[in-house]
């Protein structure tokens, strides 16, 4: 047997590396019975800013923790109109609207996790892709 070229040692090196970097960049929803903040506190939604037509890799990019009991007619300028995913934890509801204060349209998310907003209609032509600018969460 003959050893391994000096080529073919830095390509296979190059390949596992590649490996590991896509296992790293492969988000996944968190399941609702498991959503709890830093202190393991229960939460009652979280909300991401990615999703993806490859459901495996949605939930990713900056999260926004929604706790219980949160009424939250104005959302953070930041955050307003940025929701592409969400996970809504078990026994919980997240209610949605289009517009601050609690304005235009309507919608209720029960525990589970919705994977695209874009699959999400509203009305006649729209979706709810980065379109939540307030909400109401219970459990």
């Amino acid at each position: 047997m003959s050893a391994l070229s000096e080529d073919n040692m830095r390509t296979i090196i190059a390949l596992i590396l590649g490996a590991s970097c896509m296992v790293v960049l492969h988000a996944l929803c968190p399941e609702p019975n498991t959503l709890t903040d830093f202190n393991g506190n229960k939460i009652c939604a979280r909300l991401f800013e990615d999703s993806h037509y490859v459901y495996d890799q949605s939930c990713g990019g900056e999260a926004l923790d929604i706790f219980i009991d949160d009424d939250v007619p104005i959302m953070p300028y930041r955050w307003r109109n940025r929701a592409s995913s969400l996970v809504v934890s078990s026994r919980c509801s997240l209610t949605v609207w289009s517009r601050i204060k609690k304005e235009g349209s309507k919608r209720k998310f029960s525990a589970g996790i919705q994977y695209r907003l874009k699959d999400v209609g509203q009305g006649l032509f729209g979706n709810w892709d980065n379109d939540i600018a307030a909400y109401y969460c219970t459990c």
